[in-house]
């Protein structure tokens, strides 16, 4: 009788503990975000030749500098919805020894948008060309004198423009 109350309990104990780590139904999950959002804008911005503070300014601060690979930046963006299955993308932004930008390698490619990787070339969608009895924009009328698109105009035209001083380069011998 003893040995039986024991199965018992020790049957609802583990019962109990396996249904604890089953997902009920309804429960919210969040989303996990981890890592560097990189967007095909900031992908279509750098260049090559660009210094690494320049990148730096465009994509933001590395998840990954490899000290094994010091001329190399990675770039990594997970996400995982509630309850579904996790994404991962990646970049890696590699420099020469002069610091300047010479390749990208990774999910983003330049020029490319995530749906012409998808869709391929050709979505489907047609621009058509422009008809040639399509009306022609009006030319602009002249303001009036004393309106206050004349006074603006006057404002804009009676800017003089600052030259953006410059810092001197920091000493850098010892003293």
């Amino acid at each position: 009788m003893q040995n039986a109350k024991l199965l018992l309990t020790s049957f609802t104990f583990v019962g109990l503990l396996a249904l604890a780590g089953c997902s009920f139904p309804g429960v919210y999950k969040i989303d996990i975000q981890q890592g560097n959002v990189v967007t095909q804008d900031m992908i279509d911005q750098l260049r090559p030749g660009m210094t690494r503070r320049q990148v730096r300014f465009i994509m933001g601060n590395p998840l990954l500098t490899d000290t094994f690979h010091a001329d190399r930046w990675d770039y990594l963006y997970s996400l995982q919805p509630g309850g579904g299955e996790r994404q991962q993308e990646r970049i890696s932004v590699i420099f020469n020894p002069n610091d300047q930008l010479v390749s990208l390698s990774g999910d983003f490619m330049p020029g490319v948008s995530r749906d012409e990787a998808i869709l391929g070339k050709d979505s489907g969608t047609e621009v058509a060309a422009p008809a040639e009895n399509a009306e022609k924009p009006k030319p602009e009328k002249p303001v009036k004198p004393g309106s206050l698109l004349d006074q603006i105009q006057k404002d804009v035209d009676g800017v003089e423009t600052v030259p953006v001083p410059t810092p001197e380069p920091l000493e850098t011998s010892p003293q």
